[in-house]
């Protein structure tokens, strides 16, 4: 009995994919059509069940296909097939029965049959589908013990006049028959096409069967949907549907490129994720034929490109070596990816240095590097890890030439391992000369020589973080990419301002303040923090009692859900018609105000600079004060997260501590001038002095609690052990830590608690305070710390009724120049709830300031509109009223509560 119909009937699902390209593929294709002698019409007719089995072995060379019969195939396609037995009788006519079994071999249904001999036993097969619906691929014939093979004649068989075949179910090697009847009818119809066909109406399309093929992929358990998706491989289904896509026929070519962008659509929206990752060595199979059969230039390469991307990236998997999916993805096959995508990144690099508009790599290019690349690194790192990074170059046996006694097991990898350096070397070479041409241009620009171009500058930032990354493998290559971003300063510092977003991971530039300026580190961390919604159905509103600040805007803030705070705040008082955002920055400040007096004993305030605060030890005699500790945070947050500049700033102790930074002795130098002064003083004395106990000093420390007195040990058994010049270091980080770590510990933990709270997590928190200086969070919360000046005030204000020429507006910033520092800010209160200025000055709050003129009596004070920075007066008749009238405003206790709205 011939072997070949047993591989046509079995399918072994294990049978390893081997990689066929576009051309072989055509080539193949073309060889065995050119050795059938069938017409267009007898291939059309064919009924589309009684497809061939396309497996690997159909890629043979044509002689190895089977050979049927033209004339027997001519006959059974174009005989009807509307019933099972003909009308026709002849003596050439042959009639028999077919026994149908049962799974348990009991006799079941019998059917008739008339054929010709010549008839193929497979033109059989295809009536018992007609009759029985029985797929083809579940039938068996058997005669007289033996099994009827497909290419076989009636009169080869030796089938008789009214013989008895029975028909028993196909012993499967496969659990997805269905999946490969589906299979099997797409590649006819693949194949159908290719030789010129019409296609075949209805369910019968190419994109038809693979719908089906996706609705019967198990979902539930992924064994059973790797065998059902390892089909599509094994099938050639993927190097087909490319042959079809790259012919001359147009139809053909639109009709396959819907077909496989179908197929890596269904991918997302049929499968469950983790069945989805499953399709990656299909999605692979068709980048290896298209990248060769249409190049890499081809969109619907790009397009499978970039899904397999996606699948691996989401996969993330640390090594390569592991079955992932349906099949194994080498780490060399994904690698190829990367060398494919850096060579394009360079040369858009460089075109862009040698271009005047900017172009620059493309989004998809540069998206699609960033996803192979993690798989890449995740693969490297878990294999060098170790031993620390790569110390280049390696030897022959995959050692480090400098260090042989610190093996790498890369001796298969070290070839991909050297190139992915010279990747980051080429790359940061070209990124640095980009960077440098967009600091010249926009250096031109500031001069006004020539206008301001973006293009081409979006992706700069992606491609440094990923640079970082594979910087971090290699031993010095991490020093050597900070050291040319730090001669790119200017440039980095504006690609993140205008570029940077909440959705990156800005991570990497969080260890590394020192590239960046305070624009730049003020974005950074402002991303961290959530976006106030404009949705005023979502505001978490507040009704305020002033007489009852802090108390009342405590049972608004503290017992709220973080959720409704961080949707946005509507902020009333109560009696006041004032509503807007005006009031709430007028909150903001008065509530921080109320907080960090220290008369209510939460806060302390540096001895030498009133303004800095840290956590009171001795908070504790409010019953309630970890409460309004998790309060504070909140407030806090919220108020970096409007951009309100409160006036007032954490000390550098507190500071370090919300950033999870050790505290040193320079950290508490204003904090607390007398210990400083005498910390230092017992770390400079002489040795012999410190050993003569002069000082008198042991591991203890005296604190007053409640008006009395007590010593705390600052280790074990402190109090016995005697200062010394070999453990006074010891002593004074042990005095340092109890009096500024120890004592404040819960209050700086509830603090940060709900300042997470509102940036949604502790990790969030952290992250905020070390993207930061100490000094840059001084400028976000108190602002800018210079005098106003009048002339940055007055550039940025417009008039309504006004003209900049009028007597009104001349004596307007007459009277303000003479007004005292602290009646400026009382007055740019009244006009827009803000005493502080940001660290830009005028030019840095939300809109440009305005002075309105209004028809009302000369009688009538000024009045304000917070929201839209607005201020109102009558034209005044002469400058003496006006400024009697802006007197009288400028007072701390009118200009805090007088604006309208």
């Amino acid at each position: 009995m011939s072997s070949h119909p047993r591989t046509t009937f079995q399918h072994d699902s294990s049978t390893a994919s081997t990689t066929v390209t576009a051309a072989s593929i055509k080539r193949k294709l073309d060889d065995y059509y050119a050795d059938s002698d069938d017409s267009d019409d007898d291939f059309c007719s064919l009924d589309y069940y009684s497809v061939p089995r396309m497996r690997k072995d159909h890629f043979a060379p044509a002689a190895s296909f089977p050979s049927s019969s033209s004339s027997a195939r001519h006959h059974s396609a174009h005989r009807p097939r509307s019933s099972l037995s003909s009308t026709v009788d002849s003596p050439a006519r042959l009639q028999f029965f077919v026994r149908l079994l049962s799974e348990s071999n009991t006799q079941g249904k019998t059917l008739v049959v008339h054929a010709d001999p010549s008839d193929s036993v497979k033109t059989i097969h295809e009536k018992i589908l007609l009759a029985s619906r029985i797929p083809i691929i579940e039938q068996r014939l058997i005669y007289r013990g033996k099994q009827l093979q497909w290419e076989q004649s009636l009169a080869e068989c030796h089938i008789q006049n009214d013989a008895c075949l029975e028909l028993v179910g196909r012993m499967r090697s496969t659990e997805h028959p269905q999946a490969w009847q589906v299979i099997d009818d797409m590649v006819f119809q693949i194949l159908h096409l290719y030789k010129g066909g019409q296609p075949l109406p209805g369910p019968h399309t190419v994109k038809s069967r693979l719908a089906q093929f996706f609705s019967s992929t198990p979902n539930q358990d992924i064994e059973q949907s790797a065998g059902h998706l390892q089909i599509f491989l094994s099938s050639c289904c993927p190097a087909a549907l490319v042959m079809l896509y790259v012919s001359a026929n147009k139809s053909n070519s639109a009709c396959a490129d819907e077909s496989i962008k179908h197929f890596i659509q269904s991918c997302k929206t049929t499968l469950p994720k983790s069945i989805y990752k499953q399709c990656a060595p299909i999605v692979l199979e068709f980048c290896k034929c298209l990248k060769i059969a249409a190049g890499i230039e081809d969109p619907l390469y790009t397009l499978c490109r970039s899904c397999l991307g996606s699948m691996v990236e989401s996969i993330g998997f640390g090594s390569f070596e592991t079955s992932i999916a349906s099949g194994s993805i080498a780490f060399q096959e994904i690698f190829a990816f990367v060398i494919e995508l850096a060579g394009k990144l360079s040369n858009d690099l460089f075109s862009c240095v040698e271009s005047s508009t900017f172009a620059g790599p493309a989004l998809a290019d540069v998206r699609d590097f960033v996803a192979f690349l993690l798989p890449v690194k995740n693969f490297i790192d878990k294999l060098v890890s170790p031993c620390g990074p790569i110390v280049l170059p390696l030897d022959e046996e995959g050692s480090s030439s400098n260090n042989n006694s610190r093996r790498y097991n890369t001796m298969c990898y070290g070839n991909e391992i050297k190139y992915l350096h010279s990747i980051f070397g080429d790359l940061l070479g070209k990124m640095d000369l980009c960077l440098r041409k967009m600091e010249e241009h926009l250096g031109a620009f500031e001069k006004g020589k020539t206008e301001h171009h973006v293009l081409g500058w979006s992706q700069y930032l992606l491609i440094l973080k990923e640079l970082h990354g594979i910087s971090k493998l290699y031993n010095g290559a991490e020093e050597t990419f900070w050291f040319h971003i730090k001669e790119r300063k200017t440039a980095l510092c504006y690609l993140i301002v205008k570029f940077a977003k909440s959705s990156d991971d800005n991570n990497w530039l969080f260890g590394h303040k020192e590239v960046t300026n305070f624009e730049a580190r003020r974005h950074l961390a402002m991303l961290l923090l959530p976006d106030i919604k404009d949705e005023y159905e979502e505001l978490h509103e507040m009704l305020i009692d002033r007489s009852q600040l802090l108390a009342e805007s405590f049972e608004y803030i503290a017992h709220a859900e973080p959720d409704s705070l961080r949707g946005g705040l509507f902020m009333e008082f109560k009696n006041e018609e004032a509503t807007g955002p005006g009031v709430l920055r007028e909150w903001f400040f008065l509530v921080c105000q109320s907080i960090f007096d220290p008369q209510n004993a939460l806060f302390v305030a540096c001895p030498t600079d009133r303004r800095r605060f840290y956590p009171n030890p001795a908070s504790k005699v409010d019953p309630l004060h970890l409460e309004y500790f998790n309060f504070s945070g909140r407030v806090i947050a919220l108020a970096l997260m409007h951009k309100v500049q409160v006036g007032i700033v954490f000390d550098r102790v507190f500071f370090l501590q919300l950033a999870g930074m050790k505290i040193s002795l320079e950290d508490i130098r204003e904090a607390d001038p007398y210990m400083y002064r005498s910390c230092k003083q017992i770390l400079e004395m002489d040795a012999d002095v410190v050993d003569e106990d002069v000082l008198g000093l042991t591991f203890v420390r005296e604190v007053e609690e409640l008006g009395s007195r007590k010593v705390l040990e600052l280790c074990l058994d402190g109090k016995n052990m005697i200062v010394n010049s070999k453990n006074r270091r010891l002593y004074v980080d042990l005095l340092i830590r109890h009096r500024f770590v120890t004592s404040i510990a819960d209050q700086v933990s509830r603090f940060s608690q709900g300042f997470a709270d509102i940036v949604s997590s502790r990790e969030v928190q952290l992250s905020f305070f070390r993207s930061l200086y100490p000094e840059d969070l001084d400028w976000m919360l108190h602002g800018n710390e210079s005098a106003i000046s009048v002339e940055d005030w007055k550039a940025h204000t417009e008039y309504n009724g006004y003209k900049d020429t009028d007597p009104q507006i001349l004596w307007f910033w007459k009277i303000v120049r003479q007004m005292s520092a602290e009646q400026r800010k009382v007055l740019l209160f009244f006009w827009t709830s803000i005493k502080h200025l940001p660290i830009e000055g005028f030019g840095g709050l939300a809109s440009r300031l305005f002075i309105y003129k209004t028809p009302e009596s000369c009688d009538r004070l000024p009045s304000s509109h917070t929201c839209f920075y607005r201020l109102c007066f009558p034209p005044y008749p002469a400058l003496s009223a006006m400024k009697d009238r802006l007197n009288i405003i400028t007072q701390e206790h009118v200009g805090c509560s007088f604006g309208t709205w």
